[in-house]
């Protein structure tokens, strides 16, 4: 308000006004101290979740650690041997690197990460891979069945390579799969088999090439958006509770219950 409109008011007047301002200026600074509350709420639960969440990433590299000292203590890994401590997928999108192999073992029967079993991871490890390059991938999963566990991998692999292989591991349930964009695998693995100088490495991969397969494709596909590794990992849990019954019954129906309770003891 100019200076000449406020000489016009009365003194009644300019108390209202200065009362009205005086209010004003209260309830603008309550807000502001409710805001400021908010905000130092905000940053301590924020604070609060940061801890938990790096306390959680460090138990995880922790044990990731733990592992590899496992390795280099009881399986001869060599100190030359660089270990990054890092969920794999992440370790790839954080990375510019190509590898002539990349193994990935991190399947085995119902722990599937959903993350590392996508269109869209496959096609991360791809992309990171050389020209020549392969990628192996160590399936230690059950799965019967239409539709099952390893045909969904095996498609999503397939749709993403041009060139899939597998070989089932004797005595076990590993099932080795090879994928590649290079339609001559077979014949490379032959010509880098007959150059290997340790003897027991060579008949190794020569029983693999022995029993290489051509993976034939089929529409069991998971991507970001969907896949179903709780639902396939509940059909395995199934199919190992059906086996567990169906032997049990066989003893019953062959040695009556008190064979059963025998067996059970």
């Amino acid at each position: 308000m100019a200076d000449r409109e406020l000489k016009k008011l009365n003194r009644r007047e300019l108390l209202k006004m200065l009362l009205v301002q005086c209010e004003e200026t209260e309830r603008l600074e309550q807000e502001s101290d409710e805001i400021r509350e908010q905000f130092e709420t905000m940053t301590e639960s924020y604070e609060r979740l940061k801890k938990k969440l790096d306390l959680k990433d460090a138990r995880l590299n922790q044990k990731d650690e733990k592992i590899t000292e496992l390795a280099r203590t009881y399986f001869e890994l060599p100190s030359s041997v660089q270990v990054s401590t890092y969920d794999g997928r992440a370790y790839l999108n954080a990375v510019t690197d190509q590898y002539d192999v990349i193994m990935v073992d991190a399947y085995q029967d119902i722990t599937i990460p959903f993350q590392m079993s996508s269109v869209e991871f496959f096609t991360l490890v791809k992309e990171h891979l050389t020209e020549d390059g392969v990628m192996v991938v160590n399936m230690n999963m059950r799965g019967g069945g239409e539709g099952n566990i390893n045909q969904y991998l095996a498609d999503t692999i397939a749709d993403v390579f041009d060139c899939v292989y597998t070989v089932d591991v004797g005595g076990t349930t590993n099932r080795e799969l090879f994928a590649m964009n290079h339609g001559d695998g077979p014949e490379r693995m032959e010509a880098g088999r007959t150059g290997l100088a340790d003897g027991g490495l060579a008949a190794m991969m020569e029983r693999v090439q022995g029993n290489l397969k051509a993976y034939e494709a089929g529409n069991y596909l998971m991507t970001d958006d969907r896949a179903p590794v709780e639902l396939l990992g509940m059909r395995v849990i199934d199919e190992l509770i059906q086996d567990e019954v169906a032997y049990y019954k066989e003893i019953y129906e062959q040695k009556g219950l008190q064979g059963l309770l025998e067996n059970l003891n």
